[in-house]
């Protein structure tokens, strides 16, 4: 699979887990070049509290585009160390 904004691959693995139609990259497989910490935050009732990114790729920015949980509930350990995407990122295979 792969995470696509503004013509360019964020992230790439063959391994991701798909969780409610989104699919979770690891960690280590986004390309940290593009991604800076956002101070947002939601919370899931069975995931527990996300932090986000915001996404930047050749000068624009995609605020909060990624999301991920630093801390996940029992019930979503799977998701531990990955991250998922919203807000226009194409993700395909």
């Amino acid at each position: 699979m792969k995470a696509i904004w503004n013509h360019k691959i964020i992230a790439e693995s063959d391994a991701t887990v798909v969780v409610e139609n989104n699919h979770y990259f690891p960690h280590d497989s986004i390309k940290k070049e593009f991604f800076n910490t956002s101070e947002s935050h939601s919370t899931c009732p069975w995931k527990g509290e996300a932090s986000y990114y915001t996404i930047e790729v050749d000068g624009k920015q995609n605020k909060d585009a990624a999301w991920y949980y630093p801390e996940v509930s029992d019930k979503a350990q799977a998701i531990k160390n990955y991250v998922a995407f919203w807000k226009g990122i194409e993700v395909k295979s």
